[in-house]
């Protein structure tokens, strides 16, 4: 069993300009707040096949998110394999809505382990994670808003 998690939000800047921010990689600990560091795994940093080793940080849960990079669509997408403890797949998706408005989506389709719960965490999980991943994107528009 898995829970899919999807949130989105529009953006007031440009498609470039919020391509520029997301596809760096190392900028992501600057807007989601849940990601307390990412090390690449990989000498490269972007593009398919970018291997990156996330410490999360969920109240009093520490744990190590290992993400391969399986899909890099310039300006459309950005697509992970979660490989770690929790598993699964997830996509950043970019839609222009107007020369200045950039539609951001985010959708997870996770697997916790037992000793997190199981398909219970996964249950009481998606609500905060949920919360925590609009509160990212809210952090993710003050960046435009400087």
């Amino acid at each position: 069993m898995s829970k899919t998690i999807s949130v989105e939000t529009i953006i007031n800047a440009s498609l470039d300009e919020v391509w520029s921010e997301v596809s760096k990689i190392e900028n992501h600990t600057n807007w989601m707040k849940d990601a307390e560091t990412i090390h690449f795994q990989t000498d490269i940093k972007s593009g398919v096949g970018t291997k990156i080793k996330v410490l999360t940080k969920i109240g009093p849960i520490k744990l190590y998110d290992f993400m391969t990079f399986t899909k890099w669509e310039n300006k459309k997408a950005i697509g992970v394999d979660h490989v770690g403890i929790v598993t699964g797949v997830g996509e950043m998706q970019f839609h222009e809505v107007s020369k200045y408005k950039t539609k951001f989506k985010w959708i997870e389709t996770l697997n916790f382990p037992f000793y997190l719960g199981g398909p219970i965490g996964e249950y009481f999980g998606k609500p905060i994670l949920e919360f925590i991943w609009k509160q990212n994107l809210n952090n993710l528009k003050e960046i435009f808003e400087k």
